[in-house]
């Protein structure tokens, strides 16, 4: 199995070298390691995060793409769908099949159709546009409901950080 999820990941990583979707750059950490990986996304334009140059890494499991990968930013978020320790909850991340909690359609989550390009998209997608319903931080998702100016504050503390720029 780990065989044909080696060579989809390879092939994977020859399109994201070929054809990089704007703003994003990803690919394995060594490459002795095809199911480890590192990206840096950049916070969409004409959002709070805009500018910022966030680094990631995605785990991929020997099953991939039946199953998902894993991924968690390396820096500091606050974001409604990144937890606090990075971990990114989106559902495309989410193992294929019908949601046990009936949030999700089983067509929005992963299916092994889908692609490290359109994970990246997607999680680009997502700081743009937070899904404050389905939370994976609380307080971050009613900051941006209730709070939106101090949300604002916080992710620009946040694209200065992965900047090196101090915060005033």
């Amino acid at each position: 199995m780990a065989g044909r999820a080696l060579k989809r990941l390879m092939t994977e990583y020859k399109q994201l070298t070929l054809n990089p979707p704007e703003g994003i750059i990803a690919g394995p950490t060594n490459e002795e390691n095809f199911f480890e990986w590192e990206a840096l996304i950049m916070g969409p334009e004409g959002t709070c995060f805009e500018c910022g140059v966030f680094p990631a890494k995605l785990i991929f499991p020997p099953d991939y793409p039946l199953s998902p990968p894993k991924m968690q930013f390396t820096c500091e978020m606050f974001h409604p769908n990144i937890y606090s320790d990075g971990r990114v909850c989106i559902s495309i991340l989410h193992a294929p099949g019908d949601d046990p909690m009936g949030y999700e359609s089983s067509a929005e989550r992963w299916s092994p159709v889908q692609s490290v390009e359109k994970i990246l998209l997607s999680v680009v997608s997502m700081l743009a546009e937070p899904n404050d319903e389905s939370s994976a931080n609380v307080d971050a998702a009613k900051m941006w409901r209730d709070d939106r100016e101090q949300f604002n504050k916080i992710a620009e503390r946040l694209v200065r950080n992965t900047l090196n720029i101090p915060y005033p």
